[in-house]
């Protein structure tokens, strides 16, 4: 069975990116869930695929359920359509856009085909995970929910800077140094 490999990346930065493998059976439901759990996204919001040229142009939509908006021709869904049905040639590109509000847009494009299923793997699977991700809902930061911990431990506080004078010791209550 062929083995499909994408990578995904957002629009605005292709050196932070995804890639997942998929077997050419699987449904665009698989890579939407995929992607969104590779980016630590949650999956509470619309998205949809668009077939895509070399130019990243939208074509033909693939959309997880027909929403309420218009429509130039009506919609695959993505629990009815394999993913290999939409492969048209070898360098296949996809437009995914999650949560029409805040636009989330990723270039997914196809970087592999195997006729070979890897036996450790359980598809779909993140094979390369490339870069720190966006945060969905704000900033993120590198150290992020850890902070509150490194801070507790080291006791930082605003008025404590933690720097001595060279020479200068750590007096303590008995007077030594």
């Amino acid at each position: 069975m062929a083995v499909l490999k994408f990578r995904a990346y957002l629009e605005e930065d292709e050196s932070v990116y995804r890639d997942i493998a998929v077997k050419h059976t699987s449904f665009f439901t698989d890579l939407h869930f995929n992607i969104l759990k590779s980016y630590e996204f949650d999956n509470k919001h619309q998205a949809t695929f668009y077939r895509s040229n070399d130019n990243w142009q939208r074509g033909r939509e693939i959309s997880f359920e027909t929403y309420n908006r218009d429509y130039v021709a009506q919609p695959l869904l993505m629990h009815e359509t394999t993913i290999g049905s939409e492969i048209k040639d070898t360098n296949q590109r996809f437009i995914y856009e999650y949560d029409f509000e805040k636009k989330w847009i990723f270039l997914v494009e196809l970087i592999n085909i195997s006729k070979e299923e890897d036996p450790r793997l359980l598809y779909p699977a993140l094979i390369r995970k490339e870069g720190i991700g966006p945060q969905q809902y704000g900033a993120k930061s590198l150290l992020g929910d850890r902070f509150a911990d490194i801070e507790e431990k080291y006791d930082l506080k605003e008025t404590l800077e933690g720097f001595t004078e060279e020479g200068e010791g750590v007096s303590t209550e008995s007077g030594e140094e």
